[in-house]
């Protein structure tokens, strides 16, 4: 399988044409990652290697978070293991467009590169998902993510730390972007983030848990209100399918 290098040659450029958009925005939204990653004590190789291993802002941000705490690496481990839960969905959905025969190593480096946006592009290809696809998607969205978290550690480096701190607020904007117009469209969704802010206020303030670092109660409120909010509002498949 695979073995036309015309048909793999052409399925790669379409993953380049369809990932340059993918990587400018990327670009845009890792460069606000790069202050934070600064701040973090990283400098830019560092920051373009750990973008090059780690492609979720979200991700990212909770590693940056855990390295300013000084966490052990087994807190970090759980950190982005459960940030980055998704993508193990991601994948298995990923998979089902292979052909059969497609071979392993394909799928773990597609697997690798699976980001959001790259699996979005992915998903919506008519018929079997030919991996040079991906590979050229990644070729070109991969490094313009790792470029601006290098690119953001520099301009760390150099800007005025009022000007700093003023990019930092762009990732915030980030997360507000990504949960309000899901909010908006579900009122369940609306619920739980604002449950998720109480949630978070309120543990930030009992005594019970100031022995943890605040990755850590990111984490163990996020598997909580997750849990639950799939277990008291479960997603109808026949609804999904529908829209």
């Amino acid at each position: 399988m695979y073995q036309n290098i015309g048909q793999n040659k052409n399925a790669f450029m379409n993953g380049i044409k369809d990932g340059m958009p993918i990587a400018l925005g990327y670009f845009a939204v890792a460069f606000s990652l790069g202050i934070v990653a600064k701040k973090a004590g990283l400098d830019p190789v560092q920051g373009f290697i750990s973008s090059m291993l780690n492609h979720a802002s979200a991700g990212e941000y909770a590693e940056f978070t855990v390295i300013m705490g000084d966490a052990p690496y087994m807190e970090m481990a759980v950190v982005i293991l459960i940030t980055n839960m998704r993508y193990l969905l991601m994948s298995c959905a990923l998979s089902q467009k292979f052909h059969p025969d497609t071979l392993g190593f394909h799928r773990f480096f597609v697997g690798f590169g699976i980001t959001d946006e790259i699996f979005g592009i992915s998903i919506a290809r008519p018929g079997v998902l030919n991996p040079y696809y991906n590979y050229g998607a990644m070729a070109v969205a991969l490094p313009g993510w790792a470029m601006g978290t290098a690119m953001g550690i520099v301009a760390g480096n150099i800007l005025p730390a009022s000007v700093v701190s003023a990019l930092s607020v762009a990732l915030y904007g980030m997360f507000v972007a990504i949960i309000v117009p899901a909010a908006k469209r579900d009122k369940i969704v609306a619920g739980v983030v604002i449950v998720s802010f109480l949630a978070s206020f309120a543990v930030s303030r009992i005594g019970l848990f100031s022995h943890m670092s605040d990755s850590m109660k990111i984490s163990l409120l996020t598997v909580v209100i997750a849990g639950l909010a799939a277990a008291f509002f479960p997603v109808n498949e026949d609804d999904r399918l529908a829209e």
